[in-house]
């Protein structure tokens, strides 16, 4: 473990941080903190270009360790090389990221005018097919200084994406855009929740995505944990002029913290906090105590259906993500104590109840899962003793009207019926 973590650093569990104070990408510090550096090739950018670890490096830029993306190209794909680096666990969803970032106009030598592209995103892995219903990707940043994909000028943009299709190319996403120079240092903050992607650039708003802007009926907010990266690339090689050009892309320090919708400024703070402490890197994601949405308050209770007279069960007390509810013999165990919390979620074991998938349609299976602060984990218990799902606007209800024990539990329409009626016992 190279991590080094603080007690003095702020938020002990549930976050990232890393102000990249390594001395090369052979740094055992660097792959042990779980950074990969990429030689692989493919896209994005030209066809048969390439990408090489060579291209990033840890320099000193205006007084403070960073690290450094290098991109040099000569108009043709042989002569292109491309830099990324990445997080290889996909462990990144809901939250907030935060990342000081600079960015740069001119090539730091060679002739200008190449479509290079400066990123800070987030992904999930390749679609199976076009449309894959579990790709997930954000844009956190993506900056153009001298135009491309048919722009000019200076565009910073941000994208989600529900999906895409390849060829011909046809996106299901949403894209904000800021028409202007972008260089130097600039604060990317990021919140994903509750439905929601709000992107801010030096704490100033710049988009709130929901659904994609060619149908207006696609959720563009991530289905699956994605990998962290920063890359630098060239579009095309249009516009070069000249010999080679080299270009950088700057990156002071990263932050994330899980599960938390955190304030722009807050969050900076945040990151600037666990610097102050002396730490260089902080890695907490996987430790969820005490982490995420507002804790619970109140007495627990079971939840006792009405037809069946059996209470709401997680099977075999199991906690594990994904673990489908059901009804069961009433038994005063952990797995039947709900506790309806402060911020509208129900929780047992220490998770949330779920509809999986962040599902609104009829059949979408109740489940256990690490509480998010998404609408899937809003449920209110009406006075009519219905049990309603606020994401979905629907009831939960035992599958079938079946009144046995391990009858798994769903979400469908309210009707009144008594396999959707629940009271606390």
């Amino acid at each position: 473990m190279f991590a080094t973590d603080s007690n003095a650093a702020t938020a002990a569990c549930g976050v990232f941080y890393d102000d990249f104070s390594y001395s090369s990408v052979s740094d055992p510090a660097f792959t042990g903190n779980g950074w990969s550096a990429r030689s692989n090739s493919g896209g994005p950018g030209m066809p048969g270009a390439g990408w090489s670890p060579n291209n990033i490096s840890f320099p000193t830029v205006d007084n403070q360790k960073v690290a450094q993306l290098r991109g040099f190209t000569d108009g043709t794909a042989g002569g292109t090389s491309q830099a990324e680096f990445l997080q290889v666990q996909r462990r990144f969803f809901n939250g907030t990221y935060a990342s000081r970032i600079k960015f740069s106009d001119a090539p730091v030598s060679g002739s200008d005018g190449d479509h290079v592209n400066q990123t800070y995103f987030v992904i999930g892995p390749e679609q199976r097919y076009d449309y894959d219903p579990l790709y997930s990707e954000l844009d956190f940043s993506e900056y153009l200084p001298n135009g491309g994909w048919g722009g000019n000028g200076p565009t910073n943009y941000q994208t989600s994406y529900n999906g895409f299709q390849e060829n011909p190319w046809a996106p299901h996403n949403k894209v904000s855009q800021q028409n202007r120079s972008m260089a130097g240092w600039h604060n990317v903050v990021t919140q994903v929740g509750g439905n929601h992607v709000k992107y801010y650039i030096d704490g100033v708003l710049v988009g709130d995505h929901t659904v994609d802007e060619q149908t207006g009926t696609f959720p563009v907010y991530p289905r699956v944990p994605m990998s962290l990266n920063y890359n630098l690339w060239f579009i095309d090689g249009d516009g070069h002029t000249g010999g080679t050009s080299t270009y950088t892309e700057a990156v002071d320090w990263t932050y994330y913290a899980k599960d938390q919708i955190i304030a722009p400024n807050d969050a900076i703070s945040q990151a600037d906090a666990i610097r102050g402490s002396g730490a260089s890197h902080q890695d907490t994601i996987d430790v969820t105590t005490g982490c995420g949405t507002t804790p619970p308050t109140g007495s627990t209770n079971a939840l006792r259906g009405q037809g069946s007279g059996r209470c709401i069960d997680v099977p075999a007390a199991n906690s594990v993500n994904g673990a489908r509810l059901q009804i069961y013999d009433c038994n005063g165990t952990g797995a039947q104590q709900w506790q309806f919390a402060s911020d509208g979620t129900v929780r047992a074991l220490g998770k949330c109840m779920d509809a999986a998938g962040a599902g609104t349609a009829n059949g979408t299976a109740v489940q256990l899962y690490d509480c998010n602060g998404t609408n899937a984990q809003q449920f209110v218990l009406s006075g009519a003793n219905d049990l309603v799902n606020v994401g979905a606007n629907k009831c939960v209800d035992v599958t079938g009207v079946a009144t046995a024990n391990n009858s798994p539990l769903q979400l469908w329409d309210c009707s009144g019926g008594s396999n959707q009626k629940w009271s606390k016992a």
